[in-house]
């Protein structure tokens, strides 16, 4: 059993980036009346392809979740922009294992960036709409592994 914990920069650095305005921004910019948190994410992708933005709308899930599928992108980064201010589960794991497994609890502002080739499990919505923006790697070749688990692991919820 996986006890999903807080979404942190610095948990989830090994997977990826947490995108959110947290602090101060980096630029004031339009005159003023915007901060500009500039540069969150590190989009890598294979030669041949670009960015891509696409509109997902994903089916909420709840906890205790039972996770039997992990994937992964080998030619390019994966980002999950929320478009509702929900908390979602973002899950990952260190190699296509149950035993390599870990969970967060994204806040409602936090995005995710996927770095290219990370284990990761499907988009996990906690509540509806399951809206998100994904910007992904767009072009030739096969851009999705999946590995299912005999055995589901069980994501639970984080301890109050």
């Amino acid at each position: 059993m996986i006890l999903a914990r807080p979404l942190t920069a610095a948990d989830f650095a090994p997977f990826g980036d947490v995108l959110d305005a947290a602090g101060d921004p980096d630029r004031i910019i339009n005159a003023g009346l915007c901060g500009r948190f500039h540069d969150r994410a590190r989009l890598d992708f294979a030669a041949g392809g670009r960015a891509g933005v696409s509109i997902f709308n994903a089916v909420p899930r709840a906890l205790p979740y039972a996770l039997d599928l992990v994937e992964r992108h080998p030619l390019g980064a994966q980002c999950f922009i929320p478009m509702t201010q929900h908390p979602y589960l973002v899950i990952v794991a260190s190699a296509p294992t149950p035993d390599a497994v870990q969970a967060f609890i994204a806040a409602p502002g936090q995005a995710i960036n996927f770095h290219r080739g990370t284990w990761h499990g499907v988009l996990t919505p906690l509540h509806a709409p399951g809206l998100f923006a994904v910007v992904d790697y767009i072009g030739e070749g096969d851009n999705l592994q999946e590995v299912t688990f005999d055995t589901p692991v069980m994501i639970t919820a984080p301890q109050a």
